[in-house]
C-alpha cells in the first residue's frame, strides 16, 4: 500500500505528516507492508529539505525527518493508493490532475480522519499552515498530524484487514 501526504510547498505539513507516519507504522511493524512519501502541489521549493522548524519540531517530538521536496505529478494518483491533502485548496489542486472518478477516489483531507477508524468531510479543517508563524504553529500541526496519523491507520486497518497482525 502507497500513502502520499500533499501540502504546498512540501516542507512544512506534509514532510512532517511523512514521517509521523512513518513512525506510526513503524511502532506497528507495518513497514514492508506500507509505503509512505510526501509532495506538494507548488514547484516553490523542488529539492529543499525539510523547513528547519519542521525538522526541530519532529526532534522534538523524537520523530525522525528526511525528505527532499517535490512536486506532485499526475502519475502519483496512478501509483499511490491513497493521496491525503493538508487542506481545502490543496486538495482540489490534486483533484484537477485526477484524469478519472477512481482516481478522484484516492483523495482524502487529513483531518477527515480525527475520529478514529472513521474518514468524515463535514466540518473537516485544514491542518493550519505554519510557514509564516513561530514554533507553536508547528507544534500545534505536529499534534493535529499525530492524532490524524493514528487516526489514519485504525482506517486503514478496518479498510485492509491484512494489516491486522
Amino acid at each position: 500500500m502507497k500513502i502520499l501526504f500533499v501540502c504546498l510547498g512540501n516542507i512544512c505539513r506534509s514532510p512532517l505528516a511523512e514521517a509521523v507516519f512513518k513512525n506510526v507504522i513503524a511502532r506497528e511493524e507495518l513497514e514492508e507492508l506500507i509505503t509512505v512519501d510526501s509532495a506538494g502541489t507548488s514547484d516553490y521549493h523542488i529539492g529543499s529539505g525539510p523547513d528547519a522548524r519542521s525538522y526541530e519540531n519532529a526532534k522534538l517530538n523524537d520523530i525522525n525527518i528526511e525528505h527532499c521536496a517535490r512536486q506532485i505529478e499526475s502519475e502519483d494518483l496512478k501509483t499511490f493508493d491513497y493521496v491525503i491533502a493538508m487542506d481545502k485548496e490543496n486538495f482540489k489542486n490534486i483533484i484537477r490532475l485526477a484524469s478519472s472518478d477512481q482516481q478522484k477516489e484516492k483523495i482524502y483531507l487529513m483531518r477527515g480522519f480525527e475520529i478514529d477508524g472513521t474518514y468524515s468531510t463535514r466540518y473537516v479543517e485544514n491542518v493550519p499552515d505554519p510557514y509564516f508563524g513561530g514554533e507553536e504553529g508547528f507544534q500545534l500541526v505536529f499534534d493535529i498530524l499525530k492524532n490524524s496519523c493514528d487516526n489514519l491507520l485504525s482506517y486503514l486497518k478496518i479498510r485492509h484487514p491484512e494489516l491486522n497482525k
